[in-house]
């Protein structure tokens, strides 16, 4: 059984093998590429569109807006700065969170 590999590996196997070594090679790219695909339709470009629409809601939000956090808390903002929000959760109550925890604008 190793005989015949060997025989055939010799200098007309080599020739022949080293004649269709680049289609071989991109045969196995091809695999390699649409994995990629597959993996920027479902996974990447989603997330993408996701985080876009997310950074568009911050840079909408607005005082007097009712909002949600990512932790749950539901209140109203006071005051919104570059990168923290003031947000009044009770009477007399106000809390300072950073901007990028807001999870979602309610609209009432």
């Amino acid at each position: 059984m190793f005989g015949l590999a060997f025989a055939m590996s010799g200098p007309a196997g080599g020739a022949a093998g080293q004649a269709g070594g680049g289609m071989a090679a991109f045969q196995q790219i091809i695999p390699l590429v649409f994995m990629f695909a597959i993996f920027y339709f479902l996974l990447i470009r989603p997330q993408q569109k996701k985080a876009k629409e997310h950074k568009a809601l911050l840079d909408a939000m607005k005082k007097g807006d009712n909002v949600v956090t990512a932790g749950g808390v539901h209140g109203k903002v006071i005051a919104v700065d570059d990168s923290i929000v003031t947000l009044e959760i009770a009477n007399n109550v106000n809390i300072k969170i950073t901007k990028s925890y807001i999870a979602s604008i309610k609209k009432d």
